[in-house]
């Protein structure tokens, strides 16, 4: 199970500055991490990522660096002036090994009780093996998505990142490879009352914890829910009946 008290991390995707410091307001308290994207840091910047810290949740900094080794060492030293710091950034592990060396050089210069956790994207959960296939990946002998989710993995723990976005389906094969240290931070999260949405590979978050990730993403069933506190409290009332059923308490 998760090594966070509250390993929910609620995906605030708008561009809306006032909702999305009214919802960081909301759930404070009620939720372990905020992850602010591209749809959000895109419209308001340092400046609208600094309104919505200030309401004290952990943030997961989710803007997926890409780039030439030089140009994501250099946008990440342009986030290491954020106030308050991230909890969490991340890159992309498709940007290779050189580019993910570059990205952890940056986050260690930072002293370690502020330092982010840099994570690695793998496969997008909105991708399966037919995408993949489709944009070039090797799917013979069998090959599917979590073979290269898996790959992927191995490349960001070689360089030394601290974990991994990976897909529900992936956790306890990241978990067995890779150990229980390696965070593994998980999208594509549904609870059973709720659509799929754009979502391809998913799971409850029950399953999830089951199978050993660290922080579970969950957007929409929070956030698009007609009370988002509530919504956030009756996911973690469900998160804290599985961690019991697993100690056996």
């Amino acid at each position: 199970m998760s090594p966070f008290p509250n390993p929910i991390c609620v995906a605030i995707d708008t561009s809306d500055l006032d909702r999305a410091v009214a919802l960081a307001r909301t759930l404070k308290g009620a939720v372990g991490f905020l992850k602010l994207g591209l749809e959000f840091f895109y419209a308001h910047g340092a400046s609208g990522y600094e309104k919505v810290a200030a309401c004290g949740t952990p943030i997961f900094l989710d803007l997926k660096l890409h780039d030439i080794p030089n140009t994501v060492a250099g946008g990440l030293r342009s986030l290491m002036k954020l106030e308050p710091l991230p909890a969490i950034v991340n890159v992309h592990a498709a940007g290779g090994e050189a580019m993910l060396m570059a990205a952890r050089e940056v986050i260690a210069t930072i002293e370690a009780t502020r330092r982010p956790k840099l994570i690695a994207v793998t496969i997008l959960t909105s991708l399966d093996s037919g995408d993949l296939e489709t944009i070039g990946f090797d799917m013979r002998d069998g090959a599917d998505t979590q073979t290269h989710a898996l790959g992927l993995a191995a490349v960001v723990a070689g360089c030394g990142l601290d974990g991994v976005v990976c897909s529900p389906r992936e956790v306890a094969a990241m978990r067995a490879g890779f150990g229980k240290h390696f965070m593994t931070v998980v999208p594509g999260i549904r609870p059973l009352t709720s659509a799929v949405a754009d979502q391809k590979r998913i799971a409850t978050p029950e399953d999830t914890l089951r199978a050993g990730a660290h922080i579970l993403v969950i957007g929409r069933p929070i956030t698009g829910s007609d009370d988002p506190l509530a919504a956030a409290r009756l996911i973690k009332a469900e998160i804290d009946s599985a961690q019991e059923l697993v100690h056996g308490r």
